[in-house]
């Protein structure tokens, strides 16, 4: 099917508007850190926004830019355009649409996450490629926002009585659909109170806008009906964190170019470059995929989460694993990239994942053998023996490592990549100069 062009696409936008009585259209879009922003236009102001933008101030965004030079652009993408379910449907309806942050001159501004990741699809459309993602995002229901008491006890795909975190559940796949996301399937994952939503594999752009969708039809679900609902990544001491497996593959000429019949697991050698790129590359866009302090809590043995640079086929301790393909379903081969947690910026994070397959491709990483075994029982010196190397184990370190990574630099561009690392740096001085409850407990009754 031909694409349209943005002429039909803002047609079909003033036309639906109008049919379904919307008064109200908010504009979506995200800062550095994967914090969607919005702001409401009435549906008098459509025609103008789509065709010129909407003025807003960017000083206050996030990383985006100093006071000097504040004045930015907000350009719709009227492919993105949907009726938000929750908001009334008959009278005054709402609707959203992603957007393009853009200078007042009209060049695209480079603090823009989402120009970020359009930028590194384009270097792979230039060498044929389309970039095609599936994150698995897991999340917890909560009481309230004020602390971590669960809904349930249940367990990994346990079919838990019909409570409120079923039908939450239920009703957040059906708005998703509702909103053109589709849902593969849903689940409870593994801690209690925890849960996985999977959307259904499409390319990285329509996807990363999904994600920012996702969570927040997640958490306004949860809202309504008064629970709340976290994408931290480690919530609860003792129990898994939640994770966003990323499946991925690359489609050339209307094929899967990660499949070959005759490669092991069906890997072709551009899927084996690519998984070599990102265990090469891992620890330098680790504070990309999990980016908060947080997020280093769950990157420990023992709790599903990878740590070591290793990939296999069946061993979920590995950091890369290789879903069995079906005989028939060559479209269906894909690696899958466990490190990154829901929490982070998926735009961002979708970009160094594509850089650093790409730089493994182009220039012809050697893939390391699988390793089957479980890494976590391997002593420190047979890990070192067969050359398995760690994820960074905090956020500080993690920092360090991307601070000196030229991919990440070129993957972000030097605008993202100084502002995000100054956020974070910052982040690190607040959370290391506090004390903590442990530290009262450990300490005051004995020093």
């Amino acid at each position: 099917m031909a694409k349209r062009t943005r002429d039909e696409a803002k047609e079909y936008v003033l036309k639906t508007a109008k049919e379904h009585d919307v008064k109200f259209v908010r504009l979506w879009f995200t800062d550095i850190l994967g914090v969607l922003k919005s702001f409401a236009i009435t549906v008098e102001e459509l025609e103008g926004a789509l065709s010129e933008g909407m003025g807003f101030d960017g000083s206050s965004i996030e990383g985006f830019c100093r006071i000097d030079e504040s004045d930015m652009m907000a350009l719709p993408d009227p492919e993105t355009f949907q009726l938000l379910p929750w908001r009334p449907k008959e009278h005054h309806a709402v609707a959203r649409m992603f957007c393009d942050v853009m200078r007042p001159e009209g060049t695209p501004f480079e603090g823009d996450p989402r120009y970020v990741l359009k930028r590194n699809l384009k270097i792979a459309a230039d060498l044929g490629y389309t970039f095609y993602v599936g994150p698995e995002l897991e999340y917890f229901y909560f009481k309230d926002k004020y602390g971590t008491e669960t809904l349930d006890e249940g367990g990994y795909f346990d079919m838990t009585p019909l409570d409120v975190a079923t039908d939450l559940r239920r009703e957040t796949v059906l708005t998703l659909e509702a909103m053109g996301i589709g849902v593969e399937y849903s689940h409870h994952e593994v801690a209690p109170s925890q849960h996985e939503i999977d959307m259904r594999y499409t390319d990285a752009l329509t996807m990363a806008d999904s994600v920012m969708t996702y969570r927040l039809v997640v958490k306004q679900t949860a809202l309504e009906h008064g629970v709340h609902a976290s994408f931290m990544p480690k919530p609860i001491f003792g129990q898994n964190g939640s994770g966003m497996h990323v499946h991925q593959s690359l489609f050339k000429d209307g094929h899967n170019a990660f499949f070959d019949a005759k490669g092991q697991y069906s890997l072709s050698d551009t899927a084996r470059a690519y998984i070599a790129g990102l265990l090469k590359h891992a620890p330098e866009f680790t504070s990309i995929t999990n980016q908060w302090i947080n997020s280093y809590k769950r990157l420990v043995p023992g709790y599903e989460a990878p740590v070591y640079l290793s990939w296999a086929r069946r061993n979920r301790a590995d950091m890369i694993r290789v879903p069995g393909y079906k005989p028939g379903k060559e479209n269906a081969t894909r690696i899958e990239f466990r490190a990154p947690d829901p929490a982070c910026n998926p735009y961002l994070a979708f970009s160094v994942m594509l850089a650093a397959g790409l730089e493994g491709i182009a220039k012809g990483y050697e893939c390391p053998d699988p390793v089957e075994e479980n890494v976590y029982v391997m002593s420190l010196e047979e890990r070192k023996r067969r050359g398995i190397d760690t994820l960074p184990s905090s956020l500080y370190d993690a920092v360090q490592l991307t601070e000196k990574s030229e991919l990440v630099r070129k993957a972000l561009g030097d605008h993202v990549f100084n502002a995000f690392i100054q956020n974070k740096m910052i982040e690190w001085d607040e959370y290391r100069t506090q004390v903590t409850e442990w530290e009262i407990k450990r300490y005051l009754p004995v020093l």
